[in-house]
């Protein structure tokens, strides 16, 4: 009688052909081919597995040399099948990739799934199908900005640099000011949400007023300083320092990252911070707004707390800013900054490649 090839299982391949065949989160069919390698390594004949799983001895002859062939991934897929011959011939595909790529209709800006199939005469599912398989998306856009400083580099190795290598017995800060906050009024009740239908606001609002924001989140445990003021001139500026300088030991030093809008750099800033050596201001690049994590703390207020309230007025929107600003104090998220700077000039270098090959 004709043998099988015998099957030998390493420790690893044992253990999980055992929880395979045992686990009940499986998929069934995953489940009997494991029951099969576990049978077969055993030194079991084809014809008693056959007759203990109740399947033809050609089935688990077939699983048997799928595994000697693949090991453990030949039993997870089954092999590929020729299926039925496509309806739409590849060149055809090709022809609506490139030219979604390439080309736009004469009367809009980008091609939608009924025009590109009324131009290369095809149906609309065809079209959604291609370019869902090639993960094509005309009708979204993203921004983007490229920063021009000439000094890009340099600032950016600084910043990078205190992010993941802080100096001793300092305190970095990421510093901003998050201007006309509108203390937005509905003119109806919100309406609450229901099963089946998103809560609902009024298009049309009062306002009440504005306030701005001035924060500074700390990169060592999270925290952030803030205080409102009705304007964000070299004066405010000057006073939120102050309180920085209050709120933090005074035998550290400070690094605060902060942006270059003019009120930073005015010159009775310069002349504060002459007088309190312990502040070190580092700028970020021009049009490089992300550099500051505090911008990230700003857009978890702004979504939680401020874009869908309803405020009757200024002192109200104040009052729930500075009491999401206490909350957020008792349990602080601690923000990581993870990028080198070699994975951002490795990303400005493919957009500015690709720029270039646009002109």
């Amino acid at each position: 009688m004709r043998l099988a090839e015998p099957i030998i299982l390493s420790f690893e391949e044992r253990s999980t052909i055992d929880s395979w065949s045992t686990g009940r989160s499986f998929p069934y069919r995953l489940v009997q081919r494991a029951k099969i390698i576990r049978m077969a390594s055993d030194g079991v004949q084809s014809q008693y597995i056959a007759r203990k799983l109740q399947m033809s001895r050609p089935t688990v002859q077939l699983w048997r040399q799928r595994f000697l062939s693949l090991r453990l991934p030949g039993l997870e897929k089954d092999a590929p099948r020729p299926g039925r011959k496509p309806r739409i011939q590849q060149r055809k595909i090709n022809a609506i990739v490139e030219a979604t790529l390439q080309t736009t209709p004469q009367n809009a800006t980008h091609w939608s799934t009924r025009t590109m199939a009324k131009a290369q005469g095809v149906s609309e599912a065809t079209v959604r199908r291609i370019w869902h398989n090639h993960n094509l998306k005309p009708h979204l856009v993203e921004t983007f900005k490229l920063s021009r400083d000439k000094h890009f580099a340099e600032k950016l190795h600084d910043i990078v640099g205190l992010y993941l290598n802080p100096p001793d017995k300092a305190l970095v800060l990421c510093v901003d000011e998050k201007s006309q906050i509108q203390a937005i009024d509905r003119t109806q009740p919100l309406f609450p949400l229901r099963p089946g239908i998103p809560a609902r606001q009024t298009h049309d609002y009062i306002r009440h007023g504005t306030t701005t924001l001035f924060a500074a989140l700390s990169m060592l445990d999270g925290k952030v300083i803030g205080d409102c003021m009705p304007r964000h001139r070299h004066q405010e500026f000057i006073r939120f320092l102050q309180l920085i300088n209050v709120k933090t030991p005074l035998d550290l030093d400070l690094h605060l990252i902060v942006d270059n809008y003019g009120t930073h750099k005015h010159h009775r800033v310069v002349a504060w911070l002459k007088r309190h050596p312990r502040f070190h201001l580092h700028f970020t690049p021009t049009s490089s707004s992300w550099l500051n994590m505090v911008e990230r703390w700003f857009r978890e207020i702004t979504d939680k707390r401020i874009r869908r309230g309803s405020f009757k007025s200024v002192p109200d929107l104040i009052c729930a800013i500075m009491q999401y600003l206490e909350n957020h104090n008792q349990n602080p998220r601690v923000f990581i900054w993870s990028a080198s700077v070699d994975t951002i000039m490795s990303k400005i270098a493919k957009c500015k490649e690709a720029l270039d090959a646009l002109h």
